[in-house]
């Protein structure tokens, strides 16, 4: 479009590839977790999705979403986002005994 900038995302764009990008990341970790895990008290499954959290950042980096105009809330979005998806996912998992 005519009002974006030549080499960025629109705010839509950028907006819709967080929350993709952070809701495939939380599904992923709540399979890595079911597998990994021993059961809901295990701490390990925790390990995994602030795994995923991390993950994510050089991952935005790269592709260039992340940039000067990320802020915390930003980041906290981030965070949020993966462990929801993440929590849900895996209490699914755990309930459907998969």
């Amino acid at each position: 479009m005519a009002t974006e900038s030549a080499d960025g995302m629109s705010s839509h764009m950028r907006g819709l590839t967080v929350t993709t990008i952070t809701a495939i990341a939380g599904i992923a970790a709540a399979f890595v977790s079911n597998a990994v895990a021993s059961g809901a008290t295990d701490t390990l499954a925790l390990v995994v999705v602030l795994a995923a959290i991390f993950v994510q950042l050089p991952l935005l980096r790269g592709i260039g979403i992340l940039d000067d105009d990320f802020s915390g809330k930003d980041y906290l979005y981030i965070s949020f986002m993966t462990f929801a998806l993440w929590f849900v996912s895996w209490g699914i998992l755990l309930t459907a005994g998969a």
